[in-house]
């Protein structure tokens, strides 16, 4: 069970920096591929599959976040959201594309943060 939920998981993973990379190029490209449904519904598909998946790994493994033994994955929890808000910001909230740009870049590193501690299970900040 736990390997095909870690394999899904790291498949909603990619699949959502994929999508926000390809909206990204799209919406700076001034694309009206942008309103098409699919682009529009199937990333919340894709990240609330993420958000289970994830629930689902932390109820099989036994890792709890906000505790002593898992500041890893508190810190993980962080930078997941930092992803969040960055990427909306990068995809909606930015005035101009240099915002959005800096904003979708941001996004990607803490990405990269979060599979860092996630793989090392190391806390960079809170240990």
């Amino acid at each position: 069970m736990y390997e095909g939920l870690k394999h899904f998981h790291l498949l909603t993973i990619a699949l959502s920096a994929t999508l926000l990379a390809v909206r990204y190029a799209l919406m700076m490209a001034n694309s009206s591929m942008l309103d098409k449904k699919f682009l529009k519904v199937f990333p919340h598909v894709n990240d609330s599959l993420l958000l289970l998946t994830g629930l689902a790994l932390i109820h099989e493994t036994g890792f709890m976040p906000f505790t002593p033994g898992g500041l890893w994955l508190t810190e993980k929890f962080t930078c997941v959201l930092a992803y969040i808000a960055l990427g909306f910001f990068a995809l909606k909230l930015g005035r101009n594309k240099l915002l959005r740009t800096f904003s979708f870049f941001g996004a990607l590193g803490w990405l990269a943060m979060a599979g860092k501690v996630a793989v090392s299970k190391v806390p960079m900040f809170l240990g």
